[in-house]
C-alpha cells in the first residue's frame, strides 16, 4: 500500500531530520580538534575566522535537514523514500569521515581526497532531491557551495604544509 505524499505527517520527519542533523553536527564538533597541531598549520590569508565555521555549519545543517524533509515528503514509494534516507545517511557519514581524517588522523591530504566523495554525494543529493522538489534541491546548494570553499581551503592547507605523514 502506497501512502499519498500529501497525507504524510510532517512531525516525525522533521524531528528525525533535526535529530540527525544535530547528531552529525555534535559528533563532528567532538571530532574537530582545534588544538596545537591545527593552530600551527599555515592557512591562506582568506581563511574564515574560527566562529564563522560554527555559524555556517549550523545554517548548512538546518538547510540540509529542511531539504531532506521536503524531498522525503514528495517521494512516491517506500523504496524511493528509503533510497533518499540512505543517501542522506551516507552524506552524513562522509561529512564526519572528513573531520576524522583531517583533524584526528591529521591528514589533510587524505581528507582532500575524501572531500571529493563528500562533494559528489552533495551533488547527487541536489539532483535527486531536485527531481522530487525544486525547493529541496535549492536548499542544498549552500551546502555544496560551502564544501567547495572548504575544499579549496583544504587544498591550500595541503599546499602550504605538505607533505603529511
Amino acid at each position: 500500500m502506497s501512502l499519498v505524499p500529501a497525507s504524510r505527517s510532517w512531525i516525525a520527519p522533521v524531528v528525525i531530520a533535526a535529530l540527525a542533523a544535530t547528531l552529525v553536527g555534535a559528533v563532528g564538533a567532538t571530532i574537530t580538534d582545534l588544538g596545537p597541531w591545527y593552530q600551527t598549520l599555515r592557512k591562506p590569508d582568506w581563511n574564515p575566522p574560527g566562529p564563522a565555521f560554527g555559524i555556517i555549519w549550523t545554517i548548512v545543517f538546518t538547510l540540509t535537514a529542511s531539504a531532506a524533509v521536503t524531498a522525503w515528503r514528495q517521494t512516491a514509494s517506500s523504496r524511493e523514500a528509503d533510497t533518499l534516507v540512505w543517501m542522506f545517511a551516507l552524506n552524513g557519514f562522509l561529512n564526519l569521515l572528513w573531520s576524522l581524517i583531517f583533524f584526528r588522523l591529521q591528514r589533510p591530504d587524505w581528507a582532500f581526497a575524501e572531500l571529493i566523495a563528500l562533494w559528489l554525494s552533495i551533488a547527487a543529493l541536489i539532483v535527486v532531491c531536485g527531481r522530487l522538489s525544486r525547493a529541496a534541491g535549492l536548499l542544498l546548494v549552500p551546502y555544496l557551495a560551502w564544501v567547495t570553499i572548504a575544499g579549496v581551503l583544504n587544498w591550500q592547507v595541503v599546499a602550504l604544509n605538505g607533505p603529511f605523514g
